[in-house]
């Protein structure tokens, strides 16, 4: 039977709109540091590292191996990296530490979003052959799908300023968010459209960041730490490729996923999304089948600090951390990428039974 893995320590930096004074060691060496102290686990004791991240986002080949000079050269590790938000990342952690080869390991992503124009940089990440050379932009994208959702009835353009008011007013307990503070709906909905039907308090704001997480296996974790985050699920579906072939107000994908984890199985008291839209969220919470009273985002989410690869991986340390903190029982972490809701990752994690 596979091991129980838990989420032992969680550390991020402060997500800002331009990290220019720093490179990639230098800002995760600080997060590194702060996660592996955490976790009362030396360097030298991980098993295994896998990082998350875009070559290229950063504009230059295998730049996640010149990251690596933040985990030190010796002595030697043994290493991955996925090409993709921290979370596939990290879920790829888990799958070496249920087999049992490896007890602990070390997550860390890192993403620099303002070093080119984001919303062209995104094309790339369209089919090839039909739809990258028609140049959508990754906001236009998303106003179709929000203006399919609002031609299904299931949202208006005033409840997506209401999703953008509660979580930038969450995000203000929140130390690393960049977008914080108390807005007015109306004052939201007279601003200028930036695509419509989008404005820009609907869209994340382009951020720098970093994260790491720490994870143990069974008695490992159970020594580090009195209350370990165990993930009791975690599966990533993804939808077809061709946006013409999907249904855009629904996500298949995520619904999978979370019937696959077991999200209803029981009360969830904290979720942290990955819905970068405000008109996303609504999208997720009908795949997901939460609970009413679950405590939704209280980081504030994604419309609050969106470093891109990082903030997948941000949502499950922020969720883990309620955990660890003894504020909640049992959570759901999400985490997406591409398009639309292309790929969706479900994760959930309980403390102590």
């Amino acid at each position: 039977m596979p091991r129980e893995v838990a989420i032992i320590a969680f550390a991020q930096s402060p997500s800002v709109r331009r990290e220019w004074e720093r490179d990639e060691v230098e800002m995760l060496l600080p997060v590194l540091d702060e996660a592996l102290e955490r976790s009362g686990i030396p360097r030298k004791e991980i098993g295994f590292t896998v990082s998350g991240g875009s070559d290229f986002l950063t504009g230059r080949p295998f730049s996640f191996v010149l990251a690596l000079d933040a985990v030190g050269a010796f002595p030697p590790i043994e290493q991955s990296h996925v090409e993709m938000d921290g979370a596939w990342a990290l879920y790829e952690a888990w799958v070496r530490l249920s087999q049992g080869d490896v007890d602990t390991a070390l997550v860390y992503t890192f993403g620099r979003s303002s070093l080119g124009e984001l919303r062209d940089v995104l094309t790339m990440q369209l089919d090839p052959y039909y739809l990258a050379p028609l140049g959508p932009d990754s906001i236009s994208l998303a106003a179709l799908q929000a203006r399919a959702m609002i031609d299904s009835g299931r949202m208006t353009e005033r409840t997506m300023a209401e999703v953008a008011v509660r979580n930038r007013r969450k995000a203000k307990a929140n130390p690393n968010a960049q977008l914080a503070g108390d807005f007015l709906v109306e004052e939201l909905l007279a601003a200028p459209y930036l695509v419509a039907p989008l404005r820009r308090h609907d869209c994340p704001p382009i951020s720098d960041g970093a994260a790491a997480v720490v994870l143990a296996a069974g008695d490992r974790a159970r020594r580090a730490t009195a209350r370990p985050a165990w993930i009791r699920g975690i599966d990533h579906r993804i939808e077809p490729h061709g946006l013409g072939v999907r249904e855009l107000t629904r996500s298949p994908s995520t619904a999978l996923a979370a019937e696959r984890v077991g999200v209803r199985a029981a009360r969830v008291d904290v979720a942290e999304l990955h819905a970068p839209f405000t008109h996303q969220e609504p999208i997720l919470l009908e795949a997901l089948g939460l609970n009413e009273d679950a405590d939704l985002n209280p980081s504030g989410g994604a419309l609050a600090a969106n470093p891109l690869m990082v903030a997948g991986l941000i949502r499950i340390g922020e969720a883990a951390r309620r955990i660890m903190e003894g504020s909640a029982h049992r959570a759901v972490a999400h985490a997406t990428s591409g398009p639309c809701l292309q790929q969706n990752l479900v994760c959930v994690l309980e403390g102590n039974a």
